[in-house]
């Protein structure tokens, strides 16, 4: 309880309004990045304990930097923990203005505040900075500030272990109530469908063309029928699927020849996951060759899919989960267990084998203009996230 004392809400408040007042959508986090680095310095770190990684070279594309790693030598001998939240925030939270009305931190403009996921950005600069203002004993630690979460979790993907210094357990701010402990996220599938059809006069010789149109609405149309659209329960299965995007078409009286269709599909158990996948690969492929013209030409559907992150789950015994639920059990708060639909950085760390837990910092209504930082929570977080970077382990 006496480590709540180490926390000042004056200072992690100016870090998290500092942090919300600086943009970073994803692919563009070098200001933040910026910003980190010098709270960082100028409350004690040495910049010789931060770097950003190649994850930029690696994702490929126009990214500004890479993931920005902070390695803190210890001062206590024990297994390296990672802290870690991500950069970026979604377009919407272009041009917020941080503003606090009563226990809410919301934005002033008609945007998003960006407490998804600032308010991880500042809980790690002020555990940071408590550790060293206050000289706190604490193992090898290393905070990660991943780019691009927000399409696809690219940082956390890219990052490599070894650059971490191959840490024992980790702690992933996302979320809002810092009692609630994700200790397991879904997995997903990102699809895209190529429908070829042929071009033709839409009013003089439509019979001569191949609706690309035609061809993308059957398949849609099938997989609802068949039950995998949107939330899917068959037997004991679970899963969710989408299309997000449908793009195609020049003009209204020309019979479309290609339409270029985007989706998703998500669940946590992998076979039921390739299962909803191949229902929409089939799906095309069926309404491809049900559309013809007089000449009796078919379309074609060029499909593609692949895993975006692969779905995991702790088991309660896991040191991790059993540290962190003692660790809210000692601030006063009752832990809860939970497993998300959602994909998160701790898929990615999982995989690389630090297993994550994933906790919250008082984000809430991400991704709308109703977004807001909860001040008390935001506290507690960085509270409960000192605890967890300097509190002993059970052997």
């Amino acid at each position: 309880m006496a480590k709540k004392t180490l926390i000042s809400e004056k200072r992690a408040l100016g870090f998290l309004m500092d942090c919300l007042g600086v943009e970073g959508v994803s692919r563009q986090e070098g200001q933040i990045a910026k910003l980190v680095r010098q709270k960082l310095i100028a409350n004690g770190c040495k910049a010789g304990w931060i770097r950003h990684d190649k994850a930029s070279e690696r994702i490929g594309g126009s990214w500004e930097v890479g993931n920005l790693i902070v390695k803190l030598p210890g001062t206590v001998k024990g297994p390296r923990r990672l802290l870690m939240g991500h950069l970026d925030t979604v377009p919407l939270c272009r041009g917020a203005q941080p503003v606090r009305r009563g226990n809410r931190i919301v934005s002033a403009a008609d945007t998003g505040v960006g407490a998804d996921n600032r308010t991880a950005v500042a809980c790690i600069i002020t555990t940071l900075d408590a550790i060293i203002r206050h000289r706190l004993p604490h193992p090898p630690i290393t905070a990660l500030f991943t780019v691009g979460e927000e399409i696809g979790l690219c940082g956390a993907r890219h990052v490599h272990a070894s650059d971490l210094g191959n840490p024992k357990m980790g702690f992933n701010i996302d979320g809002g109530d810092p009692s609630r402990v994700i200790i397991g996220a879904t997995g997903a599938d990102r699809w895209h469908a190529e429908v070829i059809g042929l071009s033709s006069h839409a009013g003089v010789h439509p019979e001569d063309g191949i609706s690309a149109t035609l061809i993308a609405s059957r398949a849609i149309a099938d997989v609802a029928t068949q039950g995998y659209f949107g939330k899917i329960k068959k037997g004991r299965d679970r899963g969710t699927s989408n299309v997000g995007m449908i793009q195609g078409g020049e003009a209204s009286n020309q019979v479309t020849d290609r339409v270029e269709v985007r989706g998703e599909t998500r669940s946590h158990d992998r076979k039921f996951l390739s299962k909803i996948t191949s229902v929409y690969r089939k799906a095309f492929e069926k309404a491809a060759r049900s559309v013809k013209n007089q000449k009796g030409k078919v379309g074609r559907v060029r499909f593609k899919a692949q895993t975006d992150y692969r779905a995991f789950r702790l088991d309660r015994s896991e040191p991790v989960v059993r540290f962190t639920s003692r660790t809210v059990k000692s601030l006063g708060r009752k832990p809860e267990l939970y497993v998300v639909d959602g994909g998160l950085d701790a898929n990615y760390l999982y995989e690389k084998r630090v297993p994550t837990v994933t906790l919250g910092a008082g984000q809430h209504s991400a991704h709308t203009v109703k977004e807001y930082a909860d001040v008390r929570e935001f506290t507690a977080g960085c509270e409960l996230l000192l605890a967890l970077a300097t509190g002993e382990v059970d052997s």
